[in-house]
């Protein structure tokens, strides 16, 4: 039975708008999903609408407020009002269109009457009609419920399909959830019904805690499946030194003068004309290139090595001494991906200038391999060879694609991003500064979570890089709370306001608490250890002894 709310008054502002009337001011929620009913032939169409407005149109006398001691229905009868709720609202809702199984929604562009009933569509509507997959269907990501119906009535399961294929964004103030929803995520993407191969850009080594999906039970299989977790700390990352081009190594040698970075060219490309097959070159073969790069003949025709040589030699040895870069082991595709396993790649303890290069080698190497193997240019037995479908998620990507500023990942992440759903590559993007991220790989991811932004710049940027979320909704990201979040795009038949489920696996990105630290200081047990820690310890004393003998 529907349940009627209100009644329609007119038009809205725009052609796409209506407003109805009501006294029901606990289902006229913001976002809340309400539906009239037309005629089109001889079907008879339910046309969804969700809430973008509301405001107070008649109610007590403003007198009536100014005594507190009177309660509002004493004074409502005292007045004549003869109903329960005084209140008269007035509600602007945007026109979605009716559900079509095949082709989503589809608006008719058909406007109420003026007088037709407005009724709020039921929880099991809401299920069919906003879910592109259902929970626990292959294919399917259960992240959430519905943040305005109660008691977790109507779950929210995204297309992992569209998820990973067409790209996403998380994008969140600090302290909103953001790596709490990613986490989520990738539970769904290892889940039996996905076994997704998963890779981890970890910046501050906040996704160790996903080992806990070994041995859980929400993860195993019928026919034995179970995921396997790879966190590879600092210690485990090398990148081959020739797998690195001129521009990586220009990225880990700073300030470099002109002179120098056209000399480290011209090493690059005599370094190239030796290489021969798989030839795997070091830094001290990089160093004899540029100082041949550097030589030229005196007046006598000796050889002369310039001052830039020397200069470059310098900085190539310090990077010799990095331990990320290596002339033969390397962290491979094979190593990185498999289905039904999400490797971390832990990078806390690494410089910027470094998590740059190791992310541009990944993601170049990872998008060739894909590339190669679709199109049967590799074999089986190739390091490279890749042959199913992987989705790569990069933390604090603000800093791998910063707007205005040059970075080595950007024009790889932005080649990924407009060619990688042919070979079969997604990525995930997660940032808590959106306004830094730039606009044009934004804008290439079509399904978006937004969590709670309160940065005036941030949130401008979402309005020109987020269009499926409405403005409507935007409004709604200062008062989001931790937890909650716009989902849109690709993933979802229409945005949604949702509540992240509860993770199965533990957070590993917690707030210290420095306050409960302090205090702990302070705590008897603590202290005694701390004085018996400072306690000078006492040497044995020298035996006495008489004639030689001892005493004791």
């Amino acid at each position: 039975m529907l349940q009627v709310i209100g009644t329609v008054k007119g038009p809205g502002e725009t052609g796409n708008e209506y407003r109805f009337i009501t006294a029901d001011n606990r289902e006229v929620k913001i976002g809340e999903f309400v539906a009239y009913q037309a005629q089109q032939g001889e079907d008879t169409l339910d046309i969804l609408g969700k809430i973008s407005a509301r405001c107070l149109i008649d109610h007590l006398p403003d007198r009536t407020f100014a005594d507190t001691g009177i309660s509002p229905e004493a004074i409502a009868a005292l007045v004549g009002f003869a109903y329960p709720n005084p209140e008269i609202y007035e509600v602007t809702v945007e026109v979605i269109g009716y559900f079509h199984p095949a082709l989503g929604f589809i608006n008719p562009r058909l406007t109420p009457d003026p007088g037709a009933k407005v009724y709020r569509v039921d929880d099991t509507t809401l299920i069919k009609v906003v879910n592109k997959k259902q929970v626990g269907e292959i294919g399917g990501a259960h992240v959430g419920s519905l943040l305005l119906r109660p008691n977790e009535a109507v779950p929210v399961a995204l297309d992992v399909k569209e998820l990973v294929s067409t790209h996403m964004a998380i994008l969140a103030g600090t302290g909103s959830g953001k790596s709490y929803t990613a986490g989520v995520l990738i539970e769904e993407l290892l889940r039996p019904y996905n076994r997704a191969a998963v890779l981890v850009f970890d910046p501050h080594g906040e996704y160790g805690t996903l080992g806990d999906m070994r041995g859980h039970l929400a993860f195993q299989g019928e026919d034995g499946y179970a995921p396997q977790v790879k966190v590879l700390t600092p210690d485990d990352i090398r990148i081959r030194m020739s797998s690195l081009d001129y521009y990586d190594i220009m990225t880990l040698l700073p300030n470099m003068s002109d002179r120098q970075q056209a000399i480290l060219n011209k090493g690059f490309t005599i370094l190239k004309r030796h290489r021969q097959g798989d030839y795997r070159w070091d830094v001290n073969d990089l160093i004899r290139a540029v100082e041949e790069a550097d030589t030229s003949e005196d007046d006598e025709g000796n050889p002369k090595i310039g001052s830039s040589a020397p200069a470059i030699t310098w900085k190539l040895e310090k990077l010799a001494n990095s331990p990320y870069f290596d002339r033969m082991s390397h962290l491979s595709p094979k190593d990185l991906f498999e289905p039904g396993q999400v490797t971390v790649l832990q990078m806390n303890e690494i410089s910027q200038e470094e998590q740059q290069v190791i992310c541009a080698a990944v993601l170049r190497q990872s998008y060739q391999a894909r590339m190669n193997t679709a199109k049967e240019l590799v074999s089986a037995e190739d390091e490279t060879y890749l042959p199913y479908p992987v989705f790569i998620l990069i933390e604090e990507s603000h800093r791998f694609a910063p707007a205005h500023e040059p970075a080595r990942c950007k024009q790889v992440l932005r080649t990924i991003l407009s060619e990688g759903r042919k070979f079969g590559m997604g990525v995930g993007l997660i940032t808590q500064r959106p306004g830094k991220l730039d606009s044009d790989v934004l804008s290439q991811c079509m399904s978006q979570f937004l969590m709670r932004i309160v940065n005036p710049v941030d949130q401008e940027s979402l309005k020109h890089g987020v269009e499926a979320a409405g403005r409507d909704l935007l409004k709604e990201l200062p008062s989001l709370t931790k937890g909650q979040v716009i989902i849109s795009g690709a993933c979802v038949n229409t945005p949604v306001l949702c509540q992240v489920r509860k993770r199965l696996t533990q957070h590993g990105g917690e707030t210290m608490n420095a306050p409960q630290d302090w205090q702990a200081y302070f705590q008897p047990h603590h202290q005694r250890d701390r004085t018996i820690a400072k306690a000078t310890v006492a040497r044995p004393r020298p035996a006495e002894t008489v004639g030689g003998i001892s005493i004791e």
